[in-house]
């Protein structure tokens, strides 16, 4: 169960059932936005969904619908209302008026975890350039919010001259910030180039599917790992021996579905890493009921990051939560991916593909680590070949087995 703190605001969720989307995946989607607005430190009291072909333009969802939830805002004490998908500005405008609580769509909220959690200057000031390109055009909503974090002093104007003042400033400040991130871009590609003797391998996957865990693990070193979302936002490189192999192992920013476009683009240096990687490590939570889609979603960020290609290693973990569903004789509906024990399942595709190297593993267990550094040892040790073909250290014995 949720540990929710004591002063947590109250909210509510709500989701579209897009024409021809099952229900069960509906259910996921607001599974992983009430998983975000946890993370975010808000406790969800109700959930609402809606069957529509299209998002309404003025309020998202149906009139009636709008009424219903504005209900039970009013009669529940409600203080955020959060939608699964992005909101324009009129829809943000107008649901506040009926609603009468705060209103965030999931950029917002995304944005909102990732401020909370950026501790470096660098990945702060990442955060602070798709905070500023996300309320540039929504500032009409949000000038009284403005006046108060800037003092109102001296901004006694009509309001649409305090408004252009602010977006005239904002966009000051966002050039500021990617000036300043290019720097720091500048300064990170130079310490990427002074690695680059050594191979170099990337932890990617969705997020919350155990990538810190798996690096403490293989670097033997203690980076904060919780079961929150987005825990990780700061690539951290450690240096890894196998066997007598060196290479060089980081932790990247988790992936989630519907990634704000600007946080892509505010994370390039990050994800630079990623880039430049010689080696994927791809992590999947098994145990998840939307694994797959997780996998699609991972697949097209590392697409449009240019690193789809890339030699990958698929590391399934948390094999210890998997529920496996043994499906009755008699049962008519298609099998699901519960209906699959763990050995079938690893005779499909994922454990077989011969591009694709797989593992399965759980790292909080500590179950099948030994596989697992094997066989990045050998993947290693192929490009180690490759690319210093006369070091007579390579061809050494893989590491033994542990006992698990």
């Amino acid at each position: 169960m949720q540990d929710y703190p004591t002063a947590a605001e109250r909210a509510v969720i709500i989701g579209i059932s897009f024409q021809g989307q099952d229900e069960t995946l509906t259910g996921e989607y607001l599974d992983e936005l009430e998983f975000l607005a946890f993370t975010a430190g808000a406790v969800v009291v109700r959930r609402f969904t809606q069957n529509l072909d299209s998002p309404n333009s003025r309020t998202f969802v149906g009139t009636g619908k709008a009424g219903e939830i504005a209900s039970y805002i009013r009669d529940n004490q409600v203080d955020i209302a959060v939608f699964d998908d992005e909101l324009t500005p009129s829809q943000l405008r107008n649901i506040e008026k009926v609603f009468g609580c705060r209103v965030l769509d999931r950029t917002n909220l995304i944005l909102d975890i990732f401020a909370g959690r950026a501790r470096t200057a660098h990945a702060k000031t990442q955060v602070e350039l798709a905070q500023y390109q996300y309320l540039l055009p929504r500032l009409t909503r949000m000038w009284t919010h403005l006046e108060r974090q800037r003092g109102g002093i001296g901004l006694r104007g009509p309001g649409e001259t305090e408004i252009e003042t602010d977006r005239r400033i904002i966009r000051d400040k966002i050039a500021r910030l990617k000036e300043q991130l290019m720097k720091i871009d500048r300064q990170m590609a130079t310490q990427r180039k002074n690695r680059a003797k050594l191979i170099r391998v990337s932890l990617v996957g969705y997020t919350n599917v155990g990538k810190s865990t798996i690096m403490n693990l293989l670097s033997k070193s203690d980076i904060f790992a919780e079961n929150k979302l987005f825990a990780t936002l700061d690539t951290t490189v450690r240096k890894v021996v196998v066997g007598n192999l060196a290479f060089l192992l980081s932790d990247t920013v988790g992936f989630i579905r519907k990634l704000p476009h600007s946080l892509v683009e505010s994370f390039k240096s990050t994800l630079d890493e990623v880039r430049e990687a010689d080696i994927l490590l791809h992590v999947v939570d098994i145990s998840h009921p939307g694994f797959g889609e997780q996998i699609a979603v991972v697949n097209e960020t590392l697409s449009e990051l240019k690193s789809l290609g890339k030699n990958t290693i698929m590391v399934f973990n948390k094999i210890d939560a998997y529920d496996f569903v043994e499906k009755d004789a008699d049962d008519l509906l298609p099998a699901t991916k519960r209906n699959y024990s763990l050995d079938e399942l690893k005779k499909t595709w994922m454990g077989a593909n011969p591009d694709n190297r797989s593992v399965f593993i759980s790292a909080r267990r500590k179950t099948n680590i030994a596989a697992l550094r094997n066989l990045l040892y050998e993947e290693v040790r192929k490009l180690h070949v490759k690319r210093y073909p006369y070091n007579d250290f390579l061809f050494v014995v893989p590491p033994e087995p542990e006992t698990e």
